[in-house]
């Protein structure tokens, strides 16, 4: 069966891994003729990548594969990621979907929906153990509208915090070889991206796998093999992967983002304990220290659960004291999830959920007083900006500076994925300097 002329439908829930796969997918479907569907024009092919990281995740997974198939009754659903893979009897319960996969054998799409078309059967290639694959090349970049790309280079995850599903669907830590990476990341440098962000399930366990390899060697050769490159970003990186080599180099290369996602996911040590992480607070909060100590500058963000269970308020108001304490310029606040099969689910003590909505609320307020203040910082200074996109809202360009913070500035000219220095304003419009 000929694809060529087919148009498809490629929806992308959860993380910014599930973003570049889905990407390369794409890239993939034009390479073999597929054109993508217009916005009410018919979908021959719709192709969901699904997400579980959370019991909400889960459901949006199902209720998109659901619309799927309810506005596209005569296209072939193909479903993959990470839902598929952690509920394997999905195509029995959803006998609609044509193609299923999990989180391996995406590089097999074209041929997995070929040889449905060709047999009118369903197709399953879910493979049972996730945690012996190996990393999986999808043979195409990822390309996307945006000045920046992400770069994934690795996958899977052997942390096994007690909380977390992930090592289940995404299978154990495996790093992508270092020439394809660097391969890779020429090739966006030569599309024009000006941006390059490393991710992956755990992005700052690269190298683990790998003798005399490390995260930091990684970087250091990206860097050099793409002398144009405007800015390199990491993704999200636990405290002890921050080596002295790595802060010395984000210090010293002006190409390096100043900027740190480092996940606290709570401020208590007795929470830390039960979530199976490796550091306590103490710990935490001297190599945020350090870091500060030789880059100034730099903006931490980081993430954090609450409703762990057996968080109680006097426990919640430790992570409250970490915060304040770390005093990070932004959070990501997450109520806790119960995932079948993980250790968390059986712990005792839940905590109500109307206990966990009230305190995501309270970090989110705390979350936006830090940004705030973070921001407030730097107001007046000169800073450098990409500029991403144009926002119709609010009739101005929008951009991020090298740790992050949103510019917004006005020009006639199309300023799209052009680097600007601006006199930043933290709180409205920034102004261009022009000399």
């Amino acid at each position: 069966m000929k694809l060529n002329n087919k148009t498809y439908k490629i929806i992308t829930l959860g993380c910014k891994v599930n973003a570049y796969e889905a990407d390369a997918i794409a890239e993939n479907f034009k390479s073999e003729g597929l054109k993508e569907a217009k916005e009410g024009e018919n979908v021959d092919i719709a192709l969901i990548n699904t997400c579980s990281v959370t019991s909400t995740s889960d459901q949006k997974s199902r209720q998109q594969i659901r619309r799927l198939i309810k506005h596209h009754p005569e296209a072939t659903i193909v479903v993959m990621g990470c839902y598929s893979q952690i509920n394997q009897n999905l195509a029995e319960e959803i006998p609609e979907i044509d193609v299923v996969v999990g989180t391996s054998n995406r590089h097999k799409i074209v041929d997995l929906i070929k040889q449905h078309h060709d047999s009118k059967q369903q197709v399953i290639e879910v493979d049972k153990d996730s945690r012996i694959f190996e990393y999986e090349e999808l043979q195409y970049t990822s390309v996307t509208n945006h000045a920046r790309a992400y770069l994934k280079i690795q996958d899977g995850c052997d942390n096994f915090c007690t909380f977390c599903i992930i090592p289940m669907t995404r299978g154990r830590l495996r790093s992508r070889k270092a020439l394809e990476v660097i391969k890779e990341a020429k090739d966006l440098v030569a599309r024009g991206y000006k941006e390059i962000v490393l991710t992956g399930i755990h992005t700052g366990g690269y190298g683990r796998d790998q003798e005399n390899y490390t995260f930091t060697d990684l970087v250091k050769d990206i860097l050099r093999a793409c002398p144009a490159l405007y800015s390199l970003r990491i993704s999200s990186i636990e405290e002890n992967e921050i080596t002295d080599e790595l802060l010395h180099l984000i210090r010293s290369d002006e190409r390096m983002a100043h900027h740190l996602h480092i996940p606290l996911q709570a401020g208590s040590d007795e929470i830390l304990h039960k979530m199976n992480r490796h550091y306590n607070t103490g710990k935490f909060v001297d190599k945020i220290d350090k870091i500060r100590n030789i880059i100034p500058d730099i903006a931490i963000t980081t993430d954090v659960i609450v409703g762990f269970p057996g968080e109680s308020d006097d426990l919640f108001n430790e992570t409250i004291n970490t915060i304040k304490r770390v005093n990070f310029a932004e959070l990501h606040v997450f109520p806790y999830s119960v995932r079948t099969r993980t250790p968390a689910a059986r712990m005792a003590l839940q905590v109500d959920p109307a206990v966990k909505k009230t305190r995501v609320h309270q970090l989110l307020e705390l979350s936006e007083q830090l940004k705030a203040h973070y921001y407030s910082s730097f107001k007046d200074q000169n800073l450098k900006v990409l500029i991403e996109t144009f926002d119709k809202k609010i009739n101005a360009f929008t951009g991020r500076t090298s740790n992050y913070m949103v510019v917004k500035v006005h020009s006639d000219l199309d300023l799209a994925h052009k680097v600007k220095n601006v006199k930043f304003n933290p709180t409205g419009v920034s102004q261009i300097l022009y000399s």
